[in-house]
């Protein structure tokens, strides 16, 4: 069971993710009292309701962004699993009808996970372009972005962290392999030679340990990836969320007293982050209440080619999502090179985006 108010305070920030406005969940907020399994009143509850409420008007994909708050910030216990499932089924509906995204299985060593993709074809095998979440999100919350992916001209796939949504892979120092996997997985399908990659969060460390031995990444672009510090450091470590010690908890299978001692072997060293052959984008956030400043540091000071940029804001930079967006998809053009009108695109918005901040701070 979570705590409700730590539930209200990050949900925000992932509803903004989604596009999802205040107004449209603050009543809905207001309803709930407890993350009881079951419980009228309680967090599950609440956003399932409104859940149904929003598929029965034929609403799909506003319906999958509240099945996917249902079951935040992990499936633990029944109502969260059937959130899970309501949100998979619901989206399922919505590309089936809009076209364009298909379902993709990935076998692996550990076992099968699902994903989405677009742009898939053994008669014209495009550059990869894989987009994954954190311990926090699902495939689901980002699958939509999928259709904008493929019209940059590139195949594209949602994937999820291992043990997070549908995928049952354990979260352990090998699940960098998933990334290796899935790209075997549409060879022939894909040009994964030209593999890039969006990997946000604690997928981005995955991302960044696969790219130290997986040629076939040519380019990643991240946001609040944890390197280094968030690992190592035992004062950072005692200031962390309740939530995201919990998550890393359900995820590992590692209680928490021993949890910190279970992953300081993951951190990465000076040494492979100098040693990575490839442009890396860092998204860092100067109040980030996860991720050490020192872990951007290690990139910025030690990468051959780093890009980073930084805002003043929270992990996942909420306040700045549209800025923030507009920056990784430019900053991952310019990796794959071409593509000079979508490059195009993206730069203007993305100088409109710091140009309205600027107006902002001055008024």
């Amino acid at each position: 069971m979570n705590d409700v108010r730590e539930l209200k305070q990050y949900v925000w920030a992932h509803a903004r993710a989604q596009g999802v406005p205040l107004s449209h969940y603050e009543d809905l907020l207001s309803r709930i009292t407890s993350d009881v399994d079951g419980a009228d009143g309680s967090w599950t509850r609440e956003w399932v309701r409104a859940g149904e409420a929003l598929e029965r008007d034929g609403k799909l994909l506003e319906a999958v962004q509240y099945y996917n708050l249902a079951r935040f910030p992990f499936v633990a216990g029944p109502d969260r699993a059937d959130a899970l499932v309501r949100c998979v089924a619901a989206f399922d509906r919505w590309r089936r009808e809009a076209g364009g995204i298909e379902r993709v299985e990935v076998d692996t060593p550990s076992g099968r996970f699902g994903a989405w993709g677009t742009g898939l074809s053994t008669r014209d095998r495009k550059p990869l372009l894989v987009f994954t979440g954190g311990i926090v999100s699902i495939k689901e919350q980002w699958a939509p972005l999928l259709p904008v992916l493929r019209k940059l001209g590139v195949a594209a796939i949602a994937a999820e962290l291992p043990g997070v949504g549908e995928n049952p892979l354990p979260y352990d120092d090998k699940s960098h392999r998933l990334f290796s996997d899935l790209l075997d997985a549409v060879a022939d399908r894909a040009d994964v030679a030209r593999t890039h990659l969006l990997p946000l969060s604690f997928s981005g460390h995955l991302a960044l340990r696969c790219a130290l031995g997986d040629e076939r990444i040519r380019g990643l672009v991240t946001v609040g990836a944890p390197l280094r510090e968030f690992f190592t450091d035992p004062a950072w470590w005692a200031s962390l969320p309740r939530l995201t010690v919990d998550t890393l908890v359900h995820l590992t299978g590692v209680p928490e007293a021993g949890l910190q001692d279970h992953l300081r072997g993951w951190a990465l060293t000076t040494e492979e982050i100098a040693s990575l052959r490839l442009p890396v984008g860092y998204v860092a956030c100067s109040r980030d209440e996860i991720i050490p400043p020192g872990d951007p540091a290690l990139l910025r000071e030690h990468a051959r080619e780093p890009h980073v940029v930084e805002f003043d804001d929270v992990h996942g930079a909420p306040e700045h999502s549209r800025e923030m967006q507009a920056w990784a998809l430019l900053t991952t053009l310019r990796m794959l090179g071409g593509r000079r009108v979508p490059r195009a695109l993206f730069g203007t918005v993305l100088a409109g985006q710091r140009l309205r901040r600027l107006l902002r701070s001055r008024a």
